[in-house]
């Protein structure tokens, strides 16, 4: 059987067909295309009729190569929703979680509900642009007119099928979630001023949603599809994919944001984990995600753009290697660097404001970001062995920053952990994989996983003996230094 995942990123988006061959994964990219919010009238929206052409133009290749026939799954970046009319008509273009409109929204709402409330019903994450914040801020009469709240990938799997559901994995992300129910919240709805009706109903990953619509798409020649719900938050599904084998493991899933965590059965709901702002995503197989969610290469592909001269990631992170790194310590984790108007700029600015040398080039810029990246990497992994009482021994790093041999190294070196990179497209095999599982040709995540570490190489970093603790001490002082510049 062929399975095609549509895997569409904050940055970009791809059409990949997969089968399983004698244990082993085969997948092939049929399509890829960019993805990326416009800037119009004072806010951020996301092109969703665009994702949906190339979507199309996608499923369309993949007829081209023969295939009549093939399930498909759909996963995307988590938090943004859809409001839709009773019609099913879109009642504004989708806002990106990186406009500004939350930026104060947490403190507003805090007055309501306490974060301690908050986190032991949700047990996710505080960040300013959680769907709850963002529903905190829209428009009343907007709200008051919606018949259907969409997380994203639901409601292109609507558009492809006419079927409404509330996939549990991006459902969690939402901050509405009810961590013990698993249901949503009804104080929390009331805070925000949305009522459960207006959300389908919550499915899991593996179920069927419904089969695509050719009739409603006649100028594309599409395969006939059978739409499933695979893990939908494609941090989810690349958590699938991640090739673990014991309880000592850690994943970082690498791409526009890092997210480094663990695999657990139940959530933890401590004030430790609540101090360290670390959130229980819900998982395939009723698993909870703990992790917390880190800024990631979103920094260096908006230096890339800036950058005059014209360079890959690949060439970008060889000019790093030349230059010494830990220069400079920058909490990327700032809300500065969520969407300033020059990145570049954003960084001199804070270097200069904590009297530390500024990079000037090219090299001088990817080598502080990756360095810093690496130092908040290696705390997170330090935090989570001390909230879970648990040792981790193995750090494996998925997704695209698996390519990135320099900031690997610089990872295992600063966490002391070994690394294992790979594989680089986690997203959409784990978004294959999920549909294998439903189809019972695989028969659950760990053989999933099995199958992954025999297809896929993985290249191993091992730490190199630095003075860790004081470059530790060093970025921890000079973010206090700028938190006191504010």
């Amino acid at each position: 059987m062929i399975y095609t995942a549509i895997d569409v990123g904050a940055s970009s988006g791809r059409v990949m067909v997969g089968e399983l061959k004698e244990g082993k994964l085969d997948i092939q990219e049929v399509h890829r295309f960019t993805n990326g919010f416009i800037q119009r009238e004072g806010h951020c929206f996301w092109d969703i009729d665009r994702l949906l052409k190339q979507i199309l133009q996608g499923l369309q290749k993949v007829k081209a190569l023969g295939h009549e026939r093939c399930t498909v799954g759909i996963d995307t970046w988590a938090v943004d929703y859809v409001l839709l009319d009773e019609k099913g008509n879109r009642l504004r273009e989708v806002i990106s979680y990186r406009d500004g409109r939350t930026d104060h929204t947490i403190g507003k709402l805090e007055r309501t509900l306490s974060r301690d409330i908050i986190y032991q019903k949700t047990g996710i994450q505080f960040q300013p642009f959680n769907t709850m914040y963002q529903l905190y801020e829209e428009d009343r009469e907007l709200l008051k007119a919606t018949d259907k709240i969409m997380m994203v990938p639901d409601y292109i799997g609507y558009c492809l099928t006419g079927k409404a559901v509330t996939e549990i994995t991006n459902a969690s992300t939402t901050q509405l979630l009810n961590v013990s129910t698993g249901k949503f919240d009804p104080e929390l709805f009331e805070a925000v001023s949305v009522h459960e009706q207006q959300f389908a109903p919550l499915t899991e990953p593996g179920c069927e949603l419904g089969m695509l619509r050719n009739d409603w798409f006649p100028d594309y020649d599409l395969p006939v599809c059978k739409v499933m719900t695979v893990a939908t938050h494609d941090t989810a599904s690349a958590v699938i994919a991640a090739p673990g084998i014991n309880d000592s493991w850690a994943y970082i899933s690498s791409g526009t944001w890092s997210l480094i965590g663990v695999e657990n059965q139940t959530p933890i709901l401590t004030d430790l984990a609540l101090k360290y702002n670390y959130t229980n995503e819900r998982g395939a197989n009723s698993t909870i995600r703990f992790l917390k969610n880190i800024i990631g290469m979103w920094v260096i592909q908006q230096v890339r753009q800036q950058l005059q001269a014209s360079y890959s990631f690949q060439q970008l992170a060889e000019e790093a290697r030349k230059t010494e790194p830990f220069q400079q310590f920058v909490n990327l984790n700032d809300e500065r660097f969520l969407n300033p108007d020059s990145m570049i700029e954003e960084i001199e600015h804070y270097c200069r404001e904590t009297r530390q040398k500024i990079p000037r080039t090219a090299g001088e810029l990817a080598c502080c970001i990756y360095s810093n990246l690496a130092i908040i990497y290696a705390i997170a992994i330090k935090e989570l062995e001390t909230v879970t009482e648990k040792p981790i021994e193995q750090l494996h790093i998925i997704g695209g920053g698996a390519r990135n041999d320099f900031l690997n190294q610089l990872t295992a070196d600063m966490s002391g952990k070994a690394v294992y990179a790979g594989p680089i497209e986690a997203t959409a095999i784990g978004n294959l994989l999920m549909q294998m599982i439903a189809a019972k040709e695989v028969k659950d995540i760990k053989e999933a996983r099995q199958a992954v570490r025999h297809s896929y190489p993985i290249k191993v970093f091992t730490p190199n003996d630095i003075d860790r603790g004081t470059i530790i001490q060093s970025f921890r002082k000079n973010v206090m230094k700028a938190l006191s510049k504010r």
